[in-house]
């Protein structure tokens, strides 16, 4: 009983906002030219129902038009951040290191 909205996987990186938080969503590919590995991140704000935190680890879903910039919803938390890293404030630098490490 799958439908077909699209679904993406990503990193929370600002929850300040009441039920909105920013996830970016890092793609690599291969150029098809040139055969070098491109790598490209965006940001969506995303409608939060679950209470994210920075760090957490994410799959969003399609939805209808929430406001003038959501447009997705948060589906599951498949691994939330440590608390030493929320609070010491380096989960940007854990992201940095993780996607570096994966291409």
């Amino acid at each position: 009983m799958t439908n077909r909205r699209r679904r993406m996987t990503g990193v929370v990186t600002r929850a300040k906002t009441m039920k909105t938080v920013t996830v970016v969503i890092h793609r690599s590919y291969r150029h098809p030219l040139y055969g070098k590995v491109v790598r490209k991140s965006q940001t969506y704000q995303v409608h939060d129902e679950l209470g994210c935190h920075p760090g957490d680890q994410v799959r969003i879903v399609e939805s209808r038009p929430i406001s003038k910039m959501k447009r997705w919803a948060v589906e599951t938390i498949l691994r939330q951040a440590s608390e030493a890293l929320v609070v010491a404030g380096k989960v940007e630098v854990q992201e940095t290191v993780a996607t570096e490490a994966e291409g």
